[in-house]
């Protein structure tokens, strides 16, 4: 199945009409309107509350500040609305200062800080530290990924792994999805992580053993700024060899109750969030979202297409303190989604197509995880977690093969296809965290990912004319990943600090087992330079549908690949960073990672390597399987940021990488990610429309290497119905270069209880042909034609959305 995308809806000019109407009608308030900011402020590495913390709002006349009070918590009022830069100071502590705070008229700006205590004893301590990652032991190859990142920048249409894609070394350049492809490795390697527990791909549409999706389950007005790791990760991440996405939820208001409602071509979005108790500090937050589009079609209105996506997701975090030592939490998300893709009725040949051409298309996808965390502070240097969550995940579809008259009329429909995954997965992760000195601290935890599944797939697609049914899984039971990891962090000084960690993780059904050393370093030289270094192996399962599936001619029991190792990899990173002031840096790394354990097809001569799935709509069945492959990517990346000031933002960032893959026949090869550069320029600028409102501007230009193809094999492919390589020649082929422009316009009003918001995101600006795929025709085979057609990416498709902020209680 390609991609589910929307199509183009001719209502660009009633969205500019709407949006420069909106603008001409503001009206500048006789008073400005303010806000509360407010939060609470940890120590770093113990998790106790820091009393006396000096916070300010360093940029607002006059400058507003206040201290922490016992419990940690700040509050500052009177804030205007508009951008701010905040600023945190405690004895010992090292400082922290945050630009582009955003503070509106209708929420209270909620901001949770952790302070890492000084190295070196003095009294005060004035070394300035940007916030860069969560993770305290994160050293290398890691980005704090911000929340109101996914709105700012243009074209990333509210979606965090689009939003990850502007960062150095992330490929985005496939408009149908979203998977995060990382210097050269297959999106497959990503490992998603929500409040310490790994979940399924938080995608809707999506597909078995794949990380990315055309839409995402991921609601930004819920999430709290997280990490995005691309290599040389510490220990506690396990099962991955390319990243992490570490995501966290935030807490709801404690004091305030909030709503949000947005209609957007995206989705219809309910958002709530307040107190439970305000005497225990308790707040519940919640989210919701629909298909926009099913919506239309529900209300008659025609949006040029049958094929309407179906989908709908939910996430919610309830928050209970439990005196000052101790935290209980529940959360969950989960999305629905469905898309019949039918082309029986159509009658003439289309010049554009969603899906396939020679078939009807019936395709489910559901997600979902609920869980609990219990925090626990044992003393003023230690503290605990423990982390218990059950997952689940279906993927459903059926195909019918359409065959056609000569004048292109139904002739018949043939059942070819049908599949039903369904993986349940229980999760639990405790960790304890010693902060032994100011200089020395260990992080120690324990993970286990235990799946249940029921898997069952029988094909009659290829050739057409084969009728008897192909059962490729029928497989029900368990399997155990446990996963333990040590982590200890050296800081002889604020300018050095050091992490060693070892991670293991053994998978139960097969005995697969690997130990795992990481290693980092980061040194401060002075005020204006940074370097770092870092090391990690690490080792990844195989999607668990393949263990289990047996060839078409051998019984059930007759699991072909059941013993399959890890794919494993070293992955080395150095790197350089240049602070030219408090807003502007540069950012360079440099990088190895050699993959071996790689699973190869034992067919002699075979190029198929397991570095190669992972981005598609379609699930692979390989032949049998050994672990003697190998790969690798290098590569260099560049990154210059000018953060939120002044009224601006200017991103640039780079990157120039190789990545090949060696499969049965001895060769270096292309893999299918190996575009060899990208390169993103993203800017913004704010303009102030009187006291209260905003006008909001962000463009984004994008380039990248054109993605890989195999030649076809015209007589094999057309004696099989599908489109068959020619194996030799795998990924010696390549699209012209990709090439987007996008454009965002919008307007933020402040209201005296209401904050407005409405935007037009104009993604693909010029309309550019980037080309996704060569796919078999079989409608073009059966008129003797050349059976191959090019299809598409996304073409120009404006976003629009308009949101309403407002609360109401305490402020």
């Amino acid at each position: 199945m390609t991609a589910c995308g929307v199509p183009n809806i001719p209502y660009m000019r009633k969205c500019f009409f709407l949006l420069f109407l909106t603008i001409s009608v503001i009206t500048t308030a006789t008073a400005q309107h303010t806000q509360v900011v407010k939060g609470k402020v940890t120590d770093k590495e113990s998790g106790i509350s820091l009393v006396g913390v000096t916070v300010a709002m360093i940029d607002t006349e006059p400058s507003t500040g206040t201290v922490t009070d016992e419990n940690g918590y700040y509050e500052l009022k009177d804030i205007p609305v508009g951008k701010h830069t905040i600023q945190l100071s405690f004895i010992g502590y090292n400082n922290i200062t945050v630009p582009g705070v955003l503070v509106t008229s209708a929420k209270e700006v909620v901001l949770d800080f952790k302070m890492e205590e000084s190295a070196t004893k003095m009294d005060e301590v004035v070394i300035k530290v940007r916030r860069e990652h969560i993770n305290e032991m994160a050293l290398v190859s890691a980005k704090t990924f911000d929340v109101q990142e996914t709105e700012r920048y243009a074209g990333s249409r509210a979606d965090p792994a689009r939003m990850a894609s502007n960062f150095a070394g992330v490929l985005g350049a496939d408009d149908s999805r979203n998977d995060i492809i990382i210097r050269g490795n297959s999106p497959q390697g990503v490992l998603w992580r929500l409040e310490d527990v790994d979940i399924p791909n938080p995608n809707h549409f999506a597909v078995s053993g794949t990380s990315g999706g055309p839409v995402t389950m991921l609601n930004n007005k819920i999430i709290s700024n997280s990490d995005f790791f691309t290599g040389a990760f510490p220990s506690e991440y396990g099962n991955s060899i390319a990243g992490v996405f570490d995501l966290k939820f935030r807490n709801g208001n404690k004091d305030r109750y909030e709503m949000t409602a947005q209609l957007g071509f995206l989705g219809t979005e309910l958002a709530a969030e307040g107190p439970i108790s305000r005497k225990g500090n308790s707040s519940f937050i919640f989210t919701y979202r629909y298909s926009t589009l099913k919506l239309f079609e529900g209300l008659n209105i025609k949006i040029g297409t049958s094929s309407v996506p179906t989908y709908q997701d939910a996430s919610f975090k309830l928050n209970f303190p439990m005196g000052k030592k101790a935290n209980l939490s529940f959360f969950g998300m989960g999305g629905l989604s469905h898309i019949d893709l039918i082309v029986s009725n159509i009658n003439e040949q289309p010049e554009e197509l969603y899906g396939e051409s020679d078939r009807d298309q019936y395709f489910t996808s559901n997600a979902g995880v609920v869980g609990s965390s219990l925090s626990y502070i044992i003393n003023s240097s230690s503290y605990t977690k423990l982390t218990v969550a059950q997952s689940t995940s279906t993927v459903k579809a059926d195909h019918d093969k359409v065959f056609r008259s000569p004048s292109y009329m139904v002739d018949s429909l043939k059942d070819i296809l049908g599949y039903n995954f369904t993986t349940n997965a229980t999760t639990a992760h405790w960790y304890i965290n010693k902060k032994f000195t100011v200089r020395h601290t260990v992080k120690a935890g324990i993970l286990n990912n235990y799946y249940n599944m029921n898997f069952v797939d029988s094909s009659r697609q290829y050739p057409p004319t084969l009728q008897t049914w192909q059962h490729r899984l029928n497989y029900q039971g368990g399997t155990d990943l446990i996963q333990a990891y040590v982590q200890y962090k050296y800081r002889p000084s604020d300018a050095l600090t050091m992490t060693i960690g070892l991670h293991g993780q053994y998978l139960t059904h097969n005995g697969s087992k690997a130990l795992e050393p990481r290693a980092a370093l980061r040194w401060r030289a002075n005020d204006k330079n940074v370097f770092s270094l870092g090391y990690g192996l690490h080792s990844q399962l195989q999607p668990l549908y393949q263990y289990y599936a047996v060839l078409p001619a051998n019984p059930t029991t007759a699991m072909h690949n059941y013993n399959v190792d890890f794919t494993r990899s070293h992955h080395s990173v150095a790197g350089y960073e240049h602070i030219f002031s408090r807003t502007v840096r540069l950012r360079s790394e440099v990088y190895y990672q050699y993959l071996f354990n790689v699973p190869i097809e034992t067919r002699a001569g075979s190029s198929f390597s397991g570095l190669n799935q992972g981005a598609s709509f379609s699930r692979l069945f390989p032949d049998t399987l050994v672990n003697k492959g190998t790969g690798y990517n290098y590569g260099f990346e560049l990154t210059l940021e000018k953060t939120f000031s002044k009224g601006y933002y200017i991103l640039l960032t780079g990157s120039v990488f190789d990545s090949k893959a060696k499969g049965n026949d001895g060769v270096y090869r292309n893999t299918d990610y190996n575009g060899r550069y990208a390169a993103n320029i993203l800017g913004g600028y704010e303009l102030k429309l009187g006291k209260n409102s905003t006008l909001l501007t962000g463009a984004k230009l994008t380039v990248a290497g054109g993605r890989l193809y195999s030649p076809p094999d015209v007589p094999a492919s057309n004696t099989l119905g599908d489109y068959v390589v020619i194996d030799s020649l795998r990924n010696v082929l390549q699209f012209k270069d990709y090439f987007r422009m996008d454009l965002k316009l919008g307007v933020r009003i402040n209201a005296k209880k209401l904050t407005h918001e409405i935007a037009l995101d104009l993604v693909n600006l010029f309309n550019t042909k980037n080309i996704l795929s060569q796919t078999y025709n079989h409608d073009l085979a059966a008129q003797g034609a050349y059976p191959f057609t090019t299809q598409y990416q996304l073409g120009f498709l404006p976003l629009f959305y308009y949101r309403v902020d407002f609360g109401f209680g305490k402020k």
